[in-house]
C-alpha cells in the first residue's frame, strides 16, 4: 500500500498569507521595515541630503517623542500637537487596514477600500449636514450607521459579483473605486445635488452640524485635536479579532480562505461568505470615512475626493500588519507617523524638502509591500520545493523487501 499523499498546500491568497503568518513571527515585519528605511535612506543620500538628519526631522514631526519622559518644555508641547495629528491619521488607517485584512482571511484581495471609504464620507456628510436639530449622540450614531451601510453596500457589490459570476474582486473593486470618485465629483461639484447651499461657487458639500461632530478629548478642537474616533477604531480591532476567532462566521471565513473547495464540500456556502466578507470590509472602510468627516474635515470637497488615498494605504497597513489585529494597529501607527512627519507643516525645509519627503514616504511604503510580497513568495516556493522532494523521494527499503 502506498503512503498517503501529503496535505495539499493552501490554494488561495489567504492560504499563502497564513503560511507567512506562521513563518517569522514578529521578526519578519521588523526586518522588513528596517530594510525599507535603509532603502529610503539611500535615496535621501543620492539626492544630496543627510539621511540621519532627515529621519530625525521626520521623527520630530511625528510627535512620538511625547511618549518619552525626557521630552520636556516647549518640545513636549509641540510633540503633543504633532502626536495628535499622527493619531488622527492612524484611526482611519486602522479601519481601512482591517477592511483589507478581513478580505485576505477569506482568500479575497480587497483593493476597494478607497471607494468604500469615499462612499462612507458621502453618507456621513449628507446625514451630518441634515437633521440639524437632532440631539448630539443620536446624530453622531446615525451618521456612522449611514457611513457603515454605504461602505457595506459598496463592498457587497464586489462580493456579489464574485459569488454569482466569479468576477475577480481585484478588477471589480478597482472599477468601484473610480465610480465612487466620480460619483463624489458629481454630488459635490458645481451644481451638484449635494453642493453647498451657502457657497455655490465652490465644489464642496455643506458643513456638518455642530451636533454631528465627534468630541475632542485631547487638544484644541479648533486646531484639529484628537477626537474619540480613535477609541472607536481600537474597538473595531477587538471586533475584528472576536469575529475571526470566536464566532462561527469567522471559522467559515477562515475555512473558505484556506481552501474554498474543501469548505464547500463541508457544507459551507462559499458565495455567501464572499458577499458577507466584502460587506464587512466595506463597513470597516465606510466607518473610517465617517471618522474623518465627523472628526476633523466636517465637509467633503471634490479635490479631496480625487486625491485621497486612505483606502490605498490600508493595503500596506494590512500587509505589514500580517492581517492580524495587533499588527494592523502598529502598522497603521507607523504609516500615520510617516504621513504626519513628512507633511509640509512639520518637516523643516532646510533639512529636506517636504515635497520630496512625501515621495520618500511612498518609497518606503512601496519597498515594504515589495519585501512583504517577496517574503510570501519565497516561503511558498520553499514549501512547494519541499513538497516536490517528498513526492520524488524513494520508497522505504523495508517496504520494498516486504513486497
Amino acid at each position: 500500500m502506498s503512503a498517503p499523499e501529503p496535505s495539499a498546500a493552501p490554494v488561495t491568497v489567504a492560504g499563502r498569507l497564513s503560511t507567512y503568518l506562521r513563518g517569522g513571527g514578529i521578526i519578519t515585519p521588523i526586518i522588513t521595515v528596517l530594510l525599507a528605511f535603509v532603502v529610503g535612506g539611500l535615496v535621501v543620500l543620492v539626492t544630496g541630503h543627510n539621511p540621519f538628519s532627515t529621519y530625525r526631522a521626520i521623527w520630530d514631526g511625528t510627535g512620538l517623542a511625547w511618549l518619552f519622559p525626557w521630552t520636556t518644555g516647549e518640545d513636549r508641547t509641540l510633540a503633543a500637537l504633532n502626536l495628535q495629528q499622527t493619531l488622527l491619521t492612524t484611526a482611519p488607517l486602522i479601519l481601512t487596514g482591517l477592511a483589507v485584512a478581513f478580505a485576505f482571511r477569506c482568500g479575497l484581495f480587497n483593493i476597494g477600500g478607497q471607494g468604500q471609504y469615499l462612499v462612507g464620507t458621502f453618507a456621513a456628510v449628507w446625514v451630518g449636514s441634515s437633521f440639524s436639530g437632532m440631539a448630539h449622540l443620536p446624530h453622531v450614531v446615525l451618521c456612522m450607521i449611514a457611513a457603515c451601510a454605504a461602505g457595506a453596500v459598496w463592498g457587497g457589490i464586489a462580493g456579489l459579483l464574485r459569488a454569482l459570476t466569479g468576477a475577480n474582486e481585484v478588477i471589480s473593486t478597482i472599477m468601484l473605486n473610480w465610480i465612487a470618485v466620480w460619483v463624489g465629483v458629481f454630488l459635490f461639484g458645481l451644481g451638484g445635488p449635494l453642493q453647498s447651499d451657502t457657497d455655490r461657487s465652490v465644489p464642496v458639500s455643506n458643513d456638518i452640524a455642530e451636533g454631528a461632530k465627534l468630541p475632542v478629548f485631547w487638544g484644541d478642537a479648533q486646531l484639529q485635536g484628537l477626537h474619540v474616533g480613535l477609541f472607536i477604531a481600537l474597538a473595531m480591532l477587538l471586533v475584528f479579532w472576536v469575529i475571526l476567532n470566536r464566532t462561527r462566521t469567522g471559522f467559515e471565513v477562515r475555512a473558505v480562505g484556506f481552501n474554498p473547495e474543501a469548505a464547500r464540500s463541508a457544507g459551507i456556502s462559499v458565495g455567501r461568505n464572499y458577499m458577507l466578507v466584502m460587506a464587512i470590509c466595506g463597513l470597516f472602510a465606510g466607518l473610517a470615512g465617517s471618522l474623518d468627516v465627523l472628526g476633523w474635515q466636517f465637509r467633503v470637497a471634490t479635490n479631496t475626493v480625487q486625491i485621497s488615498e486612505v483606502g490605498f494605504l490600508g493595503i500596506a497597513v494590512a500587509l505589514l500588519g500580517r492581517n492580524t489585529a495587533i499588527g494592523t494597529m502598529f502598522a497603521a501607527l507607523l504609516w500615520g507617523a510617516l504621513v504626519t512627519g513628512t507633511s509640509v507643516r512639520n518637516l523643516d525645509p532646510e533639512v529636506f524638502e517636504p515635497a520630496l519627503a512625501a515621495n520618500l514616504t511612498r518609497i518606503i511604503q512601496g519597498v515594504v509591500i515589495l519585501l512583504v510580497s517577496a517574503d510570501i513568495l519565497v516561503i511558498y516556493l520553499w514549501q512547494f520545493r519541499r513538497k516536490l522532494r517528498r513526492k520524488g523521494a524513494p520508497e522505504d527499503p523495508a517496504m520494498q523487501v516486504a513486497v
